[in-house]
């Protein structure tokens, strides 16, 4: 019988059962490039009296291309002598997925996504703020977690200030904006205040940060790491489920040097490389509209070709990038219909379809064993 016999039941035929599977393979997701059979994303499915109702269920966020998938998918079946009717239902259902070896996954995180950069200045935290945004905004639940204890920028580009509460004194409740969760040791210290801490206390505090921070059920956390390869990112090796590494770097030879090293430190802890994000890839002016290369051309897509991960995108030089954080008003959020907004949606499509299409991890779905002496 066909593999959605479970689904259907025993109410039609074979035949049409694998007519309704082909169709369903037909139908393909533009980011994966995988159809919706292979997906697995056929979740509910009922037919009664020539109507069929079926509910998709996609492993990663991306509201924004349902009604093309839609669409499509109801092409394929309305051309069915045996369905007069096609109702389609569409949700997310991110699940976890495989960590390092060594890390146990935190029981309210689904997904851990560390941001990265070999060298700072290249614009990191902008892009992990408009990431976490475009991830949240295409139906997922999204935290932010600032791990740059010397120099946290997320509360500014966020435009919040709010201290964190704790109701039981062990815990703290992540600050929100914008629809995500947020923790930074920028909202438990004054603005001008300067970190005068050597390592160990500030990997502690990263630690305490992450752990001691009330997340809410959350399919993805965005962890904005300091640039380097020093104790942050080792700590984050060691102790922090991380589900993939993103690299984020300008065209420039300066940046793309250290950028393989941070790309190379992931490959050596174990950590999956999500892909290279290339940041300032072309300068445009605002008032010729001039498009130029200042710092080069294709220096993050080649270091993706030269170590094999994917290439995530590119983003340009542009003044309203700059403005709009350091306003507290993200360019996802100031200008969702923009062409930059759309990049940092297409970064993030191909981000959670990258994690969503990867071995699943069933950590947190069996019961703790616990073996006393009695």
């Amino acid at each position: 019988m066909g593999l959605l016999n479970k689904l259907f039941g025993n109410g039609i035929s074979e035949e049409l059962q694998t007519e309704i599977e082909n169709r369903l393979k037909q139908t393909i997701e533009p980011v994966s490039q995988q159809d919706l059979l292979s997906l697995k994303s056929v979740s509910e499915l009922q037919l009664k009296k020539k109507q069929l109702s079926l509910t998709i269920s996609l492993p990663f966020p991306c509201k924004s291309l349902w009604p093309a998938l839609k669409q499509n998918l109801k092409h394929q079946l309305d051309s069915l002598e045996e369905i007069e009717s096609v109702t389609v239902n569409w949700e997310t259902k991110v699940v976890a997925h495989d960590v390092q070896k060594g890390a146990t996954p935190l029981k309210n995180i689904k997904n851990i996504i560390a941001v990265a950069s070999g060298k700072g200045g290249v614009g990191k935290s902008t892009t992990s703020v408009n990431l976490a945004l475009a991830l949240q905004q295409e139906g997922a639940r999204v935290g932010i977690l600032d791990a740059d204890i010397y120099g946290p920028s997320i509360p500014t580009m966020l435009g919040t200030h709010s201290k964190p509460q704790s109701e039981d004194g062990k815990t703290m409740k992540p600050v929100t904006a914008y629809g995500l969760q947020i923790m930074s040791i920028g909202f438990l210290i004054e603005e001008d205040s300067p970190m005068i801490w050597r390592g160990p206390i500030v990997t502690q505090t990263l630690t305490q940060l992450l752990k001691e921070t009330d997340w809410d059920e959350l399919d993805y956390l965005v962890i904005d790491l300091p640039p380097g390869t020093g104790d942050v990112q080792l700590t984050l090796a060691q102790q922090i489920p991380v589900t993939g590494a993103i690299i984020v770097t300008t065209p420039q030879q300066v940046s793309l040097i250290d950028a393989k090293k941070g790309l190379k430190m992931f490959e050596k802890v174990e950590i999956p490389i999500l892909g290279v994000i290339e940041n300032m890839a072309t300068h445009i002016c605002s008032n010729c509209g001039h498009e130029e290369a200042i710092f080069g051309e294709h220096g993050g897509e080649e270091l993706a070709k030269t170590y094999k991960v994917d290439f995530l995108g590119s983003l340009p030089l542009d003044k309203r990038i700059r403005e709009e954080a350091d306003m507290g008003k993200p360019t996802v959020t100031a200008e969702p219909g923009s062409a930059i907004a759309q990049k940092y949606r297409d970064i993030a499509h191909r981000t959670s379809a990258k994690i969503g299409t990867t071995k699943r991890n069933y950590g947190n779905l069996f019961p703790e064993i616990v073996i006393q002496n009695t």
